[in-house]
């Protein structure tokens, strides 16, 4: 089938892309040409007009084929259902795109995946028997930043129609257009006010207004689950996280990062950062789009200061695929640039993604493969910050500070003129911090169901002991517990001091066991060790351990420690001891709770971590 292409934007776009071939240096001081395209155009900083060789992959509006994006004059986004009318038409076209739900959202959505393949796969067992590697791209976790919609949606389109189907002969795509599908029928104009387009924007969060995105550890939301679940059954060998940024303005439209060399997955880094990286940049330069990694400022209003490398944590999905060791990609696409440059970069992307994936398969499987049997002795739970060795030269846009008649701040106004900044420096998370020894296992007592539940939901591997078992383990004793001020992400979040003592105890009928020398074992101390961040106990699934539920009464106590200093002269020297504390000897309930706390009455399981060690 012939297409339609819009041959007056492709003349456009080589015509600027020789002019920039000539004159560098003049295109470097041109004026910045101003949108008017979005409601929001008037407050934002200046848009630069831009073309680029990827505007021959777009289609004529009355194309036949056009996608609702290109249908619509390239500034819109289809709702839900014309998403999904579309797309059932271009399946009808082909065997080789199935579309397979991966479940009901909480307002009772669907969250469709399009599974590509040349042997038109519809299950993970069936995908599994062509023995290609598969590359997982979801879109609109947050889904008003929807760019990765629009573009996979144009590139299935000409993976059936437009010549591109030998893609598929080495390489599988599992595609997710919208993931937060609530969110994304909560969606209006007025939505993402530092974001460039599209028209109509969904909205950041799911309908229980819970963020996607900080989820992967505690996998609260339906829509997390159901992910998780995906990512478990059809085990895809790259995952693609596409989101578009705010912050700061740059030169920059396509920008995609990762976790770091220090992280649990080294060989995955290596693959993605010497062999992903350059191809796709490369891709991406030749049709014009200018990409970059991850852009975090430490100060917004001075760039000078430089960049903030970063070091995810598992709630984050590119955090989450480190500690499981699935590579993942983090797309930001600049929010500043135009909707038809973002949406273009991202299929550029994604095809190049294709390709790359099916050249470098058994490179990058054989790293994953190095990353899951890997079972470093010790593992870093928290990280601190240092200089990186090597600068970065910035290719950002010039700005003048400016005292604000509305806030009497001083504030950034953007001139859109591009300027280099050269050799910032840049700080990261790469120190480590607090680590802990590998344990063998953990055993979390049957009754902690929750906790339970959500290890199962990731994949973690576990047994159940049949009778009651005695063992030496080794137990975490919590104390001066912190919860957070306000709740957060829907959670009450918490931090503990430990201190990690030997026991002998008996473990109950029931009992989960988790071994640590599985392909998940990484993740299981992440979220099992109290320290990590996103442990399941800094979460609030253990905060029930904080709360004391029997008391002894003063007249019951007196007597009892009269008692107890009677029996035992070394508790009698304690005491005198503890006494020399000004604070504590004028505080009459702290001493008679020091009585309380060494007597056979106290609780003795309170603040005691409920999961145990084994070495």
């Amino acid at each position: 089938m012939r297409f339609k292409h819009l041959s007056a934007i492709i003349l456009v776009s080589l015509a600027s892309s020789s002019a920039i071939a000539n004159d560098e240096t003049a295109s470097q001081l041109a004026e910045p040409k101003i949108a008017n395209t979005y409601i929001n155009d008037k407050i934002l900083p200046p848009s630069i007009e831009w073309h680029g060789k990827s505007e021959a992959l777009l289609l004529s509006a009355d194309d036949e084929w056009a996608t609702p994006f290109e249908q619509n004059g390239l500034k819109t986004s289809p709702n839900y259902d014309d998403t999904f009318i579309w797309l059932d038409k271009l399946i009808a076209q082909t065997d080789k795109l199935k579309k397979v739900s991966l479940g009901k959202s909480p307002q009772g959505r669907d969250i469709w995946m399009i599974v590509a393949s040349a042997e038109g796969a519809e299950t993970p067992e069936a995908l599994a028997e062509n023995n290609k590697p598969s590359v997982l791209v979801q879109a609109g976790i947050h889904s008003g930043e929807i760019d990765g919609k629009d573009a996979g949606m144009m590139l299935l389109r000409d993976l059936v129609l437009g010549g591109k189907g030998d893609l598929l002969d080495k390489a599988n795509l599992l595609f997710v257009p919208i993931f937060s599908v609530d969110g994304h029928e909560r969606s209006t104009q007025y939505n993402r006010v530092n974001q460039r387009g599209p028209i109509n924007m969904g909205w950041r969060t799911t309908a229980n207004n819970l963020n996607l995105n900080r989820d992967y550890a505690k996998a609260d939301t339906l829509e997390m689950q159901h992910m998780l679940h995906a990512i478990n059954e059809w085990q895809p060998n790259l995952y693609i996280d596409v989101h578009v940024t705010d912050g700061i303005d740059y030169q920059y439209d396509m920008t995609f990062g990762y976790n770091l060399p220090q992280g649990l997955s080294p060989a995955s880094y290596a693959w993605l950062e010497k062999i992903y990286r350059p191809a796709i940049e490369s891709a991406l330069t030749s049709q014009g789009h200018i990409p970059g990694p991850l852009i975090f400022a430490i100060d917004n209003t001075d760039i000078t200061k430089g960049m903030s490398l970063w070091n995810a944590s598992p709630r984050y999905s590119n955090g989450y695929g480190d500690a499981r060791h699935l590579p993942t990609i983090l797309i930001e696409n600049h929010s500043l640039k135009p909707y038809k440059q973002r949406v273009l970069g991202t299929y550029v992307m994604l095809e190049a993604t294709l390709k790359t994936l099916g050249m470098q398969a058994t490179k990058l499987k054989s790293a994953i493969k190095q990353d899951k049997f890997r079972y470093p002795p010790r593992v870093t739970l928290t990280w601190k910050e240092a200089q990186q060795k090597q600068g970065w030269d910035f290719k950002g846009i010039e700005y003048r500070m400016e005292k604000s008649v509305i806030s009497g701040n001083d504030i950034v106004r953007w001139t859109g003129v591009p300027k280099l900044y050269p050799n910032l420096p840049v700080v990261g998370d790469t120190v480590p911090d607090i680590s802990v020894t590998r344990p063998s296992a953990y055993y979390i007592p049957p009754q902690w169901t929750e906790v339970i539940e959500r290890l199962q939901i990731h994949g973690i591997r576990m047994t159940r002991l049949h009778q009651p078992t005695e063992i030496k383990l080794q137990r975490y004793e919590l104390s001066e517990p912190k919860f957070r001020s306000k709740d957060y992400e829907g959670r009450q979040m918490v931090e503990a001091e430990v201190r990690l003592e030997s026991v002998e105890t008996e473990l109950a009928s029931g009992t989960v066991k988790i071994d640590t020398h599985q392909p998940l074992g990484d993740l299981a101390i992440l979220l099992l060790e109290p320290q990590s961040p996103d442990s399941l106990l800094q979460w609030g699934f253990f905060n029930p351990i904080f709360t004391r539920t029997e008391y002894i009464e003063n007249y019951a106590v007196e007597p009892l420690a009269t008692q107890m200093l009677k029996d035992d002269p070394k508790l009698q020297l304690a005491f005198d001891k503890a006494l020399k504390d000004e604070e504590f000897a004028a505080d009459p309930k702290a001493r008679l709770r020091w009585f309380y706390k060494r007597s056979p009455y106290y609780d003795d399981q309170y603040q005691k971590y409920p999961v145990l060690r084994q070495k």
